[in-house]
């Protein structure tokens, strides 16, 4: 579970409540079966017309990935595994590897080491994983960008609610606080509007986008991995190399536990 995700969206709901309390404005409002039917219907029907199907479909998997956590490898947990893999190809050539490609889940990852073991070239490898990349980033920004134009449409159709609401409100104007009443009612529309399209759609595209990218990195970290293996680069560099996708503090203690490691084989050789 991503717990930003909830933890966001708890935040925001705390805020706009509280703010409605210290403003003396009853919760009660909000159970507005005219304005939740205008931005919500009118939003899903805005993205339903602008996206083709096969795209539409996606909708309920993304909730998947902004809720939950990624199944990607983590850049800290591949660096050992591309140092594990470049002794046995020093010692025992990249052949040995085949024994090790049926013990990776990633598919990706599999099939560059594979490329690598049947002696691909290391432009064509590269060709390959890269255009891969390139396509899978394609996809994910389609997919963020359905949540992006419900957070333009959302607003916009808040003051569409609260015009029709106004126009509601303004046949009826024999009764003064009915009216005071059916005007307030209007702008309902319009909070609701402004909360999903940027308490909720805009900041889900954004994670989306942060989460392709994280895996994009992830993903270039296997390539260089797969490639220096190839090259035939000894295990201190390729860990050296790879250590440099990660933050300062991170890169330290990965040197660190390699430098740990390399010392304990010394010791026991």
């Amino acid at each position: 579970m991503d717990k930003t995700s909830i933890i966001g969206i708890i935040l925001g709901i705390i805020a706009v409540g509280l703010g409605m309390f210290f403003k003396g404005v009853s919760p009660s409002v909000l159970i507005n079966p005219a304005a939740i039917l205008i931005i919500i219907v009118g939003t899903m029907a805005s993205v339903t017309i602008a996206f083709p199907t096969s795209e539409i479909k996606k909708i309920p998997k993304l909730f998947g990935v902004i809720f939950k956590e990624q199944k990607t490898p983590k850049i800290e947990e591949l660096i050992p595994l591309f140092v594990e893999w470049a002794n046995i190809a020093r010692r025992e050539g990249l052949l040995a590897l085949e024994a090790k490609v049926e013990e990776i889940d990633d598919p990706f990852l599999r099939n560059g080491l594979s490329m690598a073991i049947d002696g691909q070239t290391q432009e064509f490898i590269r060709d390959v994983m890269t255009e891969e990349i390139a396509a899978m980033e394609e996809r994910h920004q389609a997919n963020a960008a359905i949540f992006t134009q419900a957070g333009t449409y959302a607003p916009t159709l808040g003051v569409l609610g609260a015009v029709v609401g106004l126009i509601a409100a303004l046949q009826n104007m024999q009764n003064i606080e009915e009216l005071g009443l059916a005007i307030s009612a209007a702008f309902v529309a319009t909070l609701l509007g402004i909360f999903t399209g940027y308490v909720l759609w805009h900041p889900f595209a954004n994670k989306l986008r942060r989460k392709s990218k994280e895996e994009i990195k992830v993903r270039q970290v296997m390539i260089e991995g797969v490639l220096s293996i190839l090259e035939g680069q000894a295990p201190r560099a390729i860990e050296q190399k790879l250590a440099s996708y990660l933050p300062e503090a991170e890169r330290k203690k990965v040197l660190v536990e390699g430098d740990k490691q390399d010392g304990e084989k010394e010791k026991a050789s």
